[in-house]
């Protein structure tokens, strides 16, 4: 219920002030005139009633801008207080609206400005107890309890203003967390997105290349060579069930309703001789050789071995021409793995193969492993992708 309350007088705070300040308002005049009629002070000041009434709201209207305007509605109700003084007025209940003015001070502006207000209020006290004083042995207990009673105001001005900004502090914090928290996830989004592209690219493009091939192969051939055309489709159905089965295993992972399947695991170097044999199928002599001490690589790094080749064989079969052969190459290091696969075929007569999602997904599967990819057409025909990928105390110096 408070909650409430707080929130609805955050939201209407000119119906708030007004909800306390004009009964305190009337109450301060009803107890002035009330105390005040036919008193010797009022006469003395040459004053009546309604200049009186004139003073209660001049000392508290101003109080409805004191969100907005503190320093100005205190000055305003000091320049009051001080016209008051000069009139030889005594002090009256209405002045109270003074410790109201110096709270809005303390609670809403810098400490600079509250201490400021704190000493004209103790400088206005000493004029009115200077002005009226009481007896000599009570003037220091009078003077001091009026300070102490101010002094309690301006110190809880100054906590107000110390928890809001606290309060704001937090709220501030909170905003920003929650800012990069969303960033964070934006971030990931992009991320996984990227890497669903690549594999997404890297099946389709294969798979559908091979089929591309397989069925140009059979067109050829179906007239005269029936059994040849036969096992080329054959072929293009096998490699679309495979395409179909690893699409289905990508789709899986995405899906978000809890419900587990099992899937194919992620291709790794133990299927790189079933990569070349298909290509080999399709129309392009591969030759696979490997070098050196074969080393036990992360699933990751594999994934990235196996798609380069994938990748680097792809584009051969779709630009390098009819007639072109490819070689790939692995060579084990201490520190690196040495990947390459070229070709004989068009090389640089074929740009597309600059371009395009192929050789960006390669540079940023390499690129995760602090690895390095090159990627040209050779000088007299051909093209060469040779891709380095750190492997065990090499591999630890790049994480």
């Amino acid at each position: 219920m408070f909650g409430r309350l707080r929130a609805w007088s955050r939201r209407h705070p000119r119906i708030t002030d007004a909800l306390w300040l004009v009964p305190f308002l009337l109450f301060s005049l009803q107890n002035v005139m009330s105390a005040g009629v036919g008193s010797t002070a009022w006469e003395g000041a040459g004053l009546d009633v309604w200049w009186f009434a004139g003073l209660g709201v001049l000392l508290f209207a101003p109080l409805f801008w004191l969100r907005e305007r503190p320093l100005t509605v205190f000055t305003i109700i000091s320049m009051t207080c001080f016209l008051q003084w000069l009139l030889g007025v005594q002090p009256l209940f209405f002045n109270v609206s003074v410790l109201i003015a110096l709270y809005g001070v303390a609670s809403r502006r810098s400490l600079r400005w509250a201490v400021g207000a704190g000493l004209v209020v103790e400088l206005g006290l000493l004029l009115a107890f200077l002005q009226s004083p009481p007896s000599e042995a009570a003037f220091g207990a009078a003077f001091a309890s009026a300070s102490a009673f101010s002094g309690t105001v301006w110190m809880g001005g100054i906590y107000a203003n110390t928890r809001r900004r606290y309060l704001e502090g937090l709220e501030e914090r909170a905003e920003r967390a929650e800012r990069e928290r969303d960033q964070q996830a934006r971030l990931a989004a992009a991320a996984e997105r990227a890497r669903i592209a690549r594999e997404l690219h890297d099946v389709v493009a294969h798979n559908v290349s091979v089929m591309i091939v397989q069925a140009d192969g059979a067109n050829h051939v179906i007239g005269h060579d029936a059994e040849q055309a036969r096992q080329a489709m054959q072929a293009v159905s096998a490699t679309g069930r495979r395409a179909l089965a690893e699409m289905r295993r990508m789709v899986g992972v995405l899906r978000d309703d809890g419900v587990q399947g099992e899937y194919a695991p992620q291709p790794s170097l133990s299927q790189l001789n079933e990569l070349v044999a298909q290509v080999r199928a399709s129309g392009l002599p591969v030759d696979l050789r490997v070098s050196g001490v074969p080393r036990e690589l992360p699933e990751g790094e594999q994934l990235t071995v196996y798609r380069i080749v994938q990748e680097a064989l792809t584009n051969t079969l779709k630009h390098g021409g009819p007639a072109s052969r490819a070689w790939v190459e692995m060579e084990y290091g201490v520190r690196e793995l040495l990947l390459r696969v070229t070709d004989d075929g068009r090389g640089a007569s074929a740009p597309e193969r600059e371009g395009g999602h192929g050789l960006v997904g390669m540079r940023e599967r390499v690129a995760m492993f602090g690895g390095s990819l090159e990627a040209r057409p050779e000088a007299g025909g051909g093209f060469r992708v040779v891709a380095r990928l750190p492997i065990g105390a090499g591999a630890e110096q790049a994480a």
